[in-house]
């Protein structure tokens, strides 16, 4: 073998192993930027909620809040949150 030949070979093999070690680590960052994007998009929305019922008259601060919490953590999971159950009463003695 010449020395050209094994100059040529240990490059191939440099190259291939370069070319390798950069496709890996991109799919790892990918997921990582969309956990981001989601986080974002629920904080955004969980913001426009509260303006939104800031808006209107008829609510509480507290209920402005819970209704941004509620959107915020049901986002979380690409569900709706469900409506609000009243607490049972104890029965009367």
């Amino acid at each position: 073998m010449s020395p050209g030949t094994a100059w040529k070979r240990t490059f191939r093999a440099l190259a291939a192993v370069v070319m390798l070690a950069t496709v890996v680590p991109a799919y790892g960052q990918t997921q990582g930027m969309e956990r981001r994007d989601d986080r974002r998009d629920n904080r955004a929305a969980g913001r426009a909620t509260k303006q939104a019922c800031k808006a209107g008259d008829e609510n509480t601060r507290a209920e402005c809040r819970q209704a941004k919490r509620t959107t915020k953590h049901h986002g979380r999971h690409g569900t709706t949150p469900a409506p609000a159950q009243p607490a049972a009463q104890p029965p009367a003695q």
